[in-house]
């Protein structure tokens, strides 16, 4: 009965994980379609804000959606809000900005409405998923909580990451050493002649499961600089001559090692230094 649980543990953090992807490669999508709108309506508007999918811009963009609705608003009573909206991080310089840049902005005023109707629509779904996203964050919380699982003490893997690749491996038992989980996560470089392993460029194998590929990567990005053991690692084969992203795949390689160990047997990592 308790494996039966698990299993539908996994198969549901399976299932959130991937959902999860799907969630944030929408709002990435979204995204670019605002900076899209945004090149023809109000080109200049990019250059103000530092993150323009920030909440203050966000907030800005939904209330003055073209250059022109600037227009009849005061400095002052912009300089307000973007100081209510940003906590007072932002007031009167930026308002100044704003106004400056709209006044003289190369943006297309041709059927105009349209383009200000798309921006809206478009900031109000990227709204929308990133709540189900949070949402979905914390359904895998509740599921990670009760699995009690160790793979969260591995260095650059958290809840989200750690969820994805418990439940895409499933039972580690079915790999009988890391370098079968290397593969099936399609860590493995591809080896075309002798010796090709240790090429200053490396390709990676497509094979095996995209999403624990993908998990493991974003762990090893965060590993090699935060990790002792790996961070050297890293910088041993940097100082090789090898592109980063290779040596980034050679860290996820060995991070596969931890990964097998800390699953397999139960027990938390525990980095050396």
């Amino acid at each position: 009965m308790e494996t039966r649980l698990a299993d539908e543990d996994l198969s549901s953090l399976r299932t959130l994980t991937r959902f999860r992807t799907y969630l944030v490669e929408s709002i990435s999508d979204l995204k670019r379609k605002v900076v899209c709108v945004l090149d023809q309506v109000f080109p200049e508007y990019q250059s103000i804000f530092s993150d323009i999918f920030g909440k203050t811009s966000k907030e800005i963009l939904l209330q003055f959606s073209s250059p022109i609705d600037f227009e009849p608003v005061s400095s002052q009573t912009l300089s307000g809000l973007l100081a209510k909206l940003s906590r007072k991080q932002a007031g009167p310089a930026k308002a100044e900005q704003l106004k400056a840049a709209a006044s003289c902005s190369f943006g297309i005023t041709f059927a105009k409405s349209s383009f200000t109707f798309q921006l809206k629509a478009l900031i109000e779904q990227i709204a929308f998923i990133e709540k189900q996203a949070k949402e979905t964050e914390t359904e895998i919380a509740g599921i990670m909580e009760k699995l009690e699982s160790p793979i969260t003490t591995i260095t650059g893997i958290g809840n989200v990451t750690g969820a994805a690749i418990i439940s895409e491996i499933g039972d580690i038992s079915k790999f009988d050493s890391p370098r079968k989980l290397a593969a099936f996560a399609g860590l493995d470089a591809t080896v075309t002649q002798p010796g090709e392993f240790e090429a200053a460029h490396n390709v990676m194998s497509k094979r095996g499961s995209p999403y624990l590929r993908k998990a493991i990567f974003q762990a090893a990005l965060v590993a090699a600089f935060k990790d002792p053991v790996l961070s050297a690692y890293y910088q041993k084969k940097r100082a090789e001559g090898k592109h980063h992203l290779t040596c980034i795949g050679a860290v996820a390689r060995k991070m596969c090692n931890i990964i097998y160990a800390v699953v397999k047997n139960n027990q938390p990592y525990v980095p050396k230094a």
